[in-house]
């Protein structure tokens, strides 16, 4: 793309960043997905759905934080 492109389509709350704002930033590729087969309660679903495009995205960002917390062991009470 070229740097008209990038801007013309980047979200507002990019415009405006330092030129070396990037600078030393490391690319981290997307782990691949699998596509699967999934029961979900239908008012679950039409929940992610009406937040938008992307609501796969969405819900596989709820669950990964689910393992990630599971993984990090009990919370602490207190």
């Amino acid at each position: 793309m070229t740097e008209r492109e990038i801007e013309r389509t980047a979200p507002p709350e990019l415009a405006g960043l330092p030129d070396d704002f990037w600078d030393g930033a490391d690319i981290i590729a997307a782990p691949p997905k699998q596509a699967i087969s999934f029961r979900v309660d239908q008012d679950v679903l039409s929940w992610f759905r009406e937040q938008g495009p992307r609501y796969q995205t969405r819900m596989n960002a709820v669950l990964r934080s689910y393992v990630s917390r599971t993984k990090a062991g009990p919370r602490r009470k207190g």
